[in-house]
């Protein structure tokens, strides 16, 4: 039996529904904890944020996909347990974000600002750190975080 080109393709727009219904609803199921964060800048100025915490691969890999807004005070800590060289992306990610990139000691490494909605474009740390902070793009600049500042949280290990 031989199939028609229109046959082919409805099945193939099914499947291709299906599996990014799915894949959205396995999103809306993976939850995160919370925890305050502080970003200490060389200027000596210190700003507060609530972040929700990407502990687990299911959680790193659904980051902040498919959110429409985020508090300006809010952010999501990604921990990748020991140091490494990290890359990050935008896939599924409707908000522009600015990365901070931080060291086990809570040291602001690299800061990538105001990334690209949607981007498939491997967002590299530039050496090995243990944490990556998303914040709303803008951010950074609007509180002058740079390099050399210190993040401070108890996941971080460097409450005050």
């Amino acid at each position: 039996m031989r199939l028609s080109y229109s046959a082919v393709l409805q099945s193939a727009l099914v499947a291709l529904f299906v599996f990014v219904g799915a894949a959205f609803a396995a999103a809306q199921d993976v939850t995160f904890p919370r925890e305050e964060l502080a970003i200490q800048t060389k200027a000596g100025k210190t700003h507060k944020f609530t972040v929700e915490l990407a502990l687990t691969d299911a959680q790193r890999q659904q980051g902040l996909m498919f959110r429409k807004s985020m508090a300006p005070d809010h952010g999501m800590l990604f921990d990748f347990g020991l140091p490494r060289q990290v890359g990050m992306w935008m896939e599924n990610t409707v908000l522009p974000l600015d990365m901070l990139f931080i060291q086990g000691d809570g040291t602001i490494s690299h800061i990538r600002e105001n990334t690209v909605p949607y981007s498939r474009d491997v967002i590299d740390s530039r050496g090995a750190v243990k944490f990556v902070l998303e914040l709303n793009a803008g951010t950074a600049n609007r509180l002058g975080v740079s390099v050399g500042d210190k993040a401070v949280s108890k996941r971080i290990g460097n409450k005050w």
